[in-house]
């Protein structure tokens, strides 16, 4: 798990834009899977299309869909990929109750904790099975002790699932679990920090 960390306006939000093919580069490159990319040169589909594939995103607002139950909140992902009705509830059942909300399958947002609705927007980001979560500050609303859950969740997806997980946060508490640390200042990186944890 690495950890982007800075001020507000230090550019942690651009990066991971930049990262996730939601924004355009100035200079530099991008690699995905391996294979170098001028994200430049690429159509909006082909971005999006990438991210299908490789990339699943866990914003600071949850944005759920309110009349949604959490089972079809995941499915909502897959769906708009075509996956089958068969494969989408068994995949949207899978990723409950990897995130610990699998006897919550049947309710709406408005009737879970924020620690929980930020545990199905991460489910959600799972369903389709990307090599990477992008979390922009996953932890910010949420009180210090869910925080901390919401970061061992994602220690035990890059443990137990092989996920890369790269967030950008203002939370003290994601040192403690990020095996790489960056910290941005003005857009450059200012400082790297290695924790020796296992990626």
């Amino acid at each position: 798990m690495m950890a982007i960390i800075g001020a507000s306006g230090s550019g942690k939000s651009s990066l991971l834009n930049i990262i996730g093919g939601l924004d355009r580069p100035s200079a530099g490159q991008i690699t995905v899977n391996g294979r170098n990319l001028d994200i430049n040169l690429l159509s909006a589909d082909e971005c999006a299309q990438i991210r299908q594939l490789y990339i699943g995103f866990v914003f600071q607002a949850f944005s759920l869909i309110p009349t949604l139950s959490a089972q079809e909140n995941v499915e909502m992902t897959l769906r708009i990929l075509q996956v089958s009705p068969a494969e989408r509830r068994r995949r949207a059942a899978y990723c409950l109750s990897l995130v610990g909300l699998g006897r919550w399958a049947d309710h709406r947002p408005f009737e879970m904790s924020g620690g929980q609705q930020q545990r199905l927007s991460i489910a959600r980001a799972l369903a389709h099975g990307p090599a990477m979560l992008i979390a922009d500050e996953p932890t910010s609303d949420l009180d210090s002790e869910t925080g901390r859950q919401i970061l061992q969740l994602f220690a035990q997806l890059v443990e137990e699932e092989g996920i890369t997980v790269l967030m950008a946060s203002h939370d003290p508490a994601s040192d403690d679990f990020a095996t790489e640390v960056y910290e941005l200042q003005d857009g450059s990186i200012a400082n790297r920090v290695s924790n020796g944890r296992s990626n």
